[in-house]
């Protein structure tokens, strides 16, 4: 608790009657009774009756305010010496002071004029005037200071009064003054210091490094300024409790009266607060300061993030267009340096990655309030620097198997010249002998011996080991290339039948015939025929076994036919060859149709292999307890998906109208647009979903499971058949985008994408309802706050404008992290948490934490300071909720909804 904030300030403080009170016609000495009553003295003053009650009864209202309220609470012993002055100015006297002294009284000293007359009229005068005076304390006259003495000790008395009290008026006004002026001095220094704090504690946050720098440097120098106001505050309150002190510290035989103690007192108090103050502000400055240090580091590394991440992206950028694998030896070669110096131009932005992503997890370390936006950029910066890496291995790879493929295909190329010259430079005359054909034979057995260190002696691996890398282009040549090893080799393989017929038997001489291949034996011929005894159906074979490479082989699935290549498992190369955009929209409801079949008979296949079994007694046994009348908690609304599909596939509507669209495709949408509302069914399935999920987890690995699965020889569990329904509305989905994106600008494209908005209204309306089930401690229904119109989490602070006002803490920096559900009658602020189950992953809940209605809030769109923040009031601004969105077009579209409810209202009010 601050005392100098709470403490009163006296109306009267000696700088407003210092006149008055150098008149001295009254003191406040310092002396106190033998119970310790302060001392008030009215010494000798000749205008005594001249002075104005004002004046009067200020200076006395002043001086009883100065003691202890203890010392007060006993009474005021008062002092009037008249020893000099009539009995008139005695009577004067108490009359004022009867009716103006605001003290409690205790008792009341009157000095009677020294001359015996007057002395003697006095002694009459107090007799007949006594009730006159309307003092309820005792007044006793005294003739001397003698008398004085037996009442009051010698030392509580000044000099005048016959005492040993050292008393001066003018430096007792000093001190006053001093004290007063000290302690308005640590009230304005606290003030200041409130002020400033609550600056502070108002100041938001700036989003760039110069605004942020400019920030701390006005907060650093106003903090310096307020802190020299403090030390000089300190130095005053020393130095004043130093003069007060200064008369023990001038003489070990001088006491302080009971007045002045208390003023030491006061002065220790007003230092001992003003430290107490400084304490306080110094440890919400260390927070503050840290606070906008740690801004100051954000503000950096977003910055050195933002120009690492362009760096970045145009490496990758340069990287992703960095494609071709080359079509020689020699490109391959220039490829591969080219890659090189890419790398090597990398590495220095990507070391800058790696060092700005481990400087975001020491700030991480160090405590830094905004962990939740470092963190996700340093994950970035790393991936990016993995994504470059693994790339460029990945490219190196790709040309290394490039630069082998080019390697061996001239290799084989040249391996088909020499070949050729081989047969070219054989003699034919020199061949027709026995021996000379056995030379022949054993040279082109040796020659064709070397075909397998090129590994070209069997086609299919060839194309199974460079499958990644062929292009059209390069299948082309490696194309050419194999069918000149095949011509070549069929060219081997008749000249080596003629040789062993000529090394077998020489039955006549023969007539030397130069063949046509064989035109010079000096030097093989440019062009090579292919001989006409090539089998044409080996050719067309090698034909469709190039136009096939790289695919694979079709997956199996039991005896179940192989369903064809789906659109969305295509390559962009397979996409290019299906054609025309007809032939993408055929293959698309192929597809559909195709899926369609399947997906029923897996959902039949669960109902009946698993649901009803649950009901077969003989199996019973094997149910687990946990399990036990949890069929519709396990499958849900299956059943009713079943139905739904099955009354149409069954009855042939669907498929019919599908197929139909085969010719129409325009058609398709309407499919789906028709049973807008039965495909609702998805909702309540998903909204079922943890429940079975959850039921799963408790029993999935029981002897009745297992059972149902062998009896169905499914490859997976039960579990992974249940998410069918939810990967079905999803696929949908991606079937209506490629039919868009081949129906752009024709005949039905709107109905195209009416029944995409309506699949995926579908999709968020089960997305939001997954969410609303998940709300905890709301005691209402609701169901009856409308319709779920939106729901995401936001950053939110709170402006309550009740209560009193205070000094707000550095907590006001801080958002609540609350997660916002939109209904058309209700907003629920609630806090989102997630908790592991068992060890799978994590499921999240929402604690409800406020609401409110619709009727009666107003918006404010945009927030001074960043552009992503909105607000949300409350009656007449009494409550504000402040909201940031995570993005523009985020808040966007939350302020679009609303406007559009409380304008629906306004109407509806109309």
């Amino acid at each position: 608790t601050d005392e100098i904030m709470q403490q009163e300030i006296r109306p009267l403080v000696a700088v407003d009657i210092i006149e008055q009170l150098h008149r001295q016609f009254a003191i406040l000495s310092g002396g106190r009774g033998k119970d310790g009553a302060p001392i008030i003295t009215f010494p000798e003053f000749a205008g005594f009756s001249d002075i104005p009650d004002e004046d009067f009864l200020n200076v006395v209202t002043y001086l009883t305010s100065i003691p202890s309220l203890e010392a007060a609470s006993i009474g005021f012993i008062i002092i009037i010496d008249r020893r000099r002055d009539k009995w008139s100015a005695v009577k004067a006297s108490l009359t004022r002071i009867a009716g103006a002294f605001p003290g409690n009284l205790q008792l009341v000293f009157v000095l009677r004029p020294s001359r015996f007359i007057q002395r003697t009229i006095a002694d009459i005068g107090i007799k007949l005037y006594r009730d006159d005076f309307k003092m309820k304390v005792p007044i006793i006259m005294l003739n001397s200071v003698s008398d004085l003495h037996g009442y009051i000790d010698k030392s509580q008395l000044t000099r005048e009064l016959g005492g040993t009290l050292e008393y001066g008026h003018s430096q007792w006004i000093h001190h006053r003054t001093a004290i007063e002026n000290f302690a308005m001095t640590v009230k304005t220094t606290a003030q200041m210091l409130q002020t400033f704090g609550t600056d502070l504690a108002e100041t938001e946050l700036p989003n760039d490094v110069q605004c942020t720098e400019d920030l701390l440097s006005a907060h650093t120098d106003h903090h310096s300024k307020l802190k020299d106001e403090l030390k000089l505050a300190v130095k005053q309150g020393a130095t004043l409790l130093t003069c007060i002190r200064e008369p023990v510290t001038r003489s070990a035989n001088s006491k302080l009266s009971p007045d002045e103690l208390e003023n030491v007192a006061t002065v220790e108090r007003l230092l001992a607060q003003l430290d107490e103050t400084e304490k306080a502000f110094d440890q919400f400055w260390t927070k503050h300061h840290l606070k906008l240090e740690q801004c100051l580091q954000l503000r950096h590394f977003e910055q050195d993030f933002r120009e690492v991440k362009l760096v970045l992206d145009n490496l990758m950028e340069a990287q992703a267009g960095f494609a071709d694998i080359g079509d020689s030896v020699t490109r391959v070669e220039h490829l591969l340096r080219e890659q090189k110096q890419l790398e090597e131009k990398g590495q220095e932005p990507l070391e800058k990655a790696q060092s700005l992503a481990l400087h975001g997890e020491q700030l991480i370390q160090n405590n830094h309030y905004a962990v939740d936006s470092i963190r996700p950029k340093c994950v970035e910066l790393r991936r990016i620097c993995d994504d470059f890496t693994n790339e460029t291995k990945k490219k190196y790879d790709i040309l290394g198997k490039s630069l082998e493929l080019h390697k061996q295909l001239d290799k084989a190329s040249q391996w088909c010249e020499a070949g050729i010259y081989l047969l070219a430079s054989q003699a034919v005359d020199k061949c027709q002998s026995q021996e000379g054909a056995e030379t022949a034979l054993v040279e082109i057995e040796k020659f064709l011996a070397t075909a397998k260190e090129h590994q070209l002696s069997n086609p299919k691996e060839f194309y199974n080991q460079f499958d990644m890398i062929l292009t059209p282009e390069i299948k082309a040549n490696a194309q050419r290339i194999l069918q000149k090893l095949e011509d070549v080799q069929e060219m081997f393989d008749k000249r080596q039948v003629s040789l062993k017929k000529l090394a077998a038997k020489q039955t006549r001489p023969v007539q030397p015939v130069a063949p046509h291949p064989e035109s010079s034996p000096k030097r093989a011929s440019p062009k090579i025929t292919r001989p006409a005894g090539v089998d044409k159906k080996t050719q067309s074979n090698l034909v469709v076994s190039l136009s096939t490479a790289g695919r694979g082989l079709a997956a199996q699935n039991g005896n179940r036919a192989v369903v064809p290549l789906r659109l969305a498992d295509c390559t962009a190369e397979q996409k290019s060859c299906m054609g025309s955009s007809v032939n993408k929209i055929h293959h698309i409801i192929n597809e559909l149709i195709e899926t369609e079949r399947v997906y029923v008979e897996e959902l039949q296949s669960i109902i009946e292999g698993y649901a009803s079994e649950m009901d077969n007694p003989n199996l019973a046994h094997l149910i687990p307890s946990a399990l036990q009348n949890k069929k519709e908690i396990l499958f849900g609304n299956l059943p009713e998906i079943y139905e739904f599909h099955n009354r149409h596939v069954g009855a042939g509507i669907f498929l019919k109208e599908v197929e139909n669209c085969i010719e129409n495709p325009e058609l398709l949408a309407r499919c789906f647009l028709k049973r807008k509302e039965d495909l609702q069914i998805y909702e309540k399935y998903c909204q079922n979903k943890p429940r079975s999920e959850a039921l799963w987890r408790q029993c999935g690995d029981s002897i009745f499971f297992q059972e149902c699965q062998r009896k169905l020889d499914h490859k997976l569990s039960l579990d992974a058949y249940l998410l069918k329904p939810v990967q079905r509305i999803t696929k949908y989905q991606l079937l209506l985008k490629e039919m868009l994106k081949c129906s752009k600008n024709s005949e039905g494209t709107a109905e195209l994408e009416e029944a995409l908005a309506t699949v995926l209204d579908i999709i968020k309306s089960v997305n939001d309802s997954m969410h609303q089930i998940a709300i905890t401690g709301y005691e209402g229904d609701v169901s009856e706050l409308g319709k779920l119109l939106m729901q995401g989490s936001f950053n939110v602070w709170t402006d309550h404008k009740k209560g009193h006002n205070k000094v707000k803490d550095l907590a006001r920096f801080k958002p609540m992290q609350r997660h916002l559900f939109l209904y058309t009658k209700m907003l629920l602020f609630c806090k989102k948490r997630e908790e592991n189950t068992d060890g799978h992953e994590k499921t999240a809940s929402y604690s409800f934490k406020n609401s409110l209605k619709m009727s009666t809030v107003g918006i404010t769109e945009n927030v001074k300071g960043d552009n992503k923040k909105f607000e949300i009031w409350y009656n007449g601004r009494e409550e504000v909720y402040i909201i940031q969105a995570s993005s523009v077009e985020l808040k966007n579209t939350w302020i679009s909804e609303i406007r559009k409810v409380l304008t629906g209202q306004l109407e509806a009010c109309r």
